[in-house]
């Protein structure tokens, strides 16, 4: 899991310093902050309530494949939210597969199949389409702490499920 966080404190320097990162944080740069400024722009400072003025960037996300398709992505990456979101007015990501292995084994109708299913796995924990495939969440969204309740019990399941099966005598 990777997050970048940006102190938005009026510096030009935040944007620029998310081109020199990588090609993704500079796309989410351009269509969430002011290069003149460095502060947001002010249709995303409108769209948000004021609870902090850094932006929180949820940049990638990897499970080992045995890991994937249990719902561990999303419980791991509110946990990783809510520890990480002091003094963010904003969090964003721009949803799909990262992973260059997977890119080349797949045909296009499983490649938006996938990345529809992750899209709608941060829809869920609250994030919601701005702008050019960029999603923004506030922190202060109840939406985020809602989930974050449904998604721990989600985990719980998941954990009794996993120590069931494992319980489970041989029938050799």
């Amino acid at each position: 899991m990777a997050f970048y966080r940006v102190h938005l404190d009026g510096a030009r320097n935040a944007f620029w310093a998310m081109e020199e990162e990588s090609e993704e944080l500079y796309e989410i740069a351009q269509v969430v902050l002011d290069p003149e400024t460095g502060s947001f722009t002010t249709e995303v400072g409108e769209l948000l309530e004021y609870v902090g003025s850094a932006l929180l960037v949820m940049d990638r996300v990897t499970l080992d494949p045995p890991w994937r398709g249990h719902g561990l992505a999303s419980v791991l990456v509110i946990e990783a939210i809510h520890r990480l979101m002091a003094g963010c007015r904003a969090v964003a990501c721009s949803p799909g597969i990262t992973d260059l292995e997977t890119r080349s084994v797949m045909d296009r109708s499983e490649w938006d199949r996938v990345n529809a299913k992750i899209t709608q796995g941060w829809e869920r924990i609250g994030f919601r389409l701005y702008r050019d495939n960029i999603y923004l969440l506030s922190p202060s969204s109840q939406d985020l702490e809602e989930q974050r309740g449904v998604l721990r019990g989600r985990l719980v399941e998941l954990g009794a499920s996993w120590r069931s099966e494992r319980s489970v005598p041989s029938r050799e």
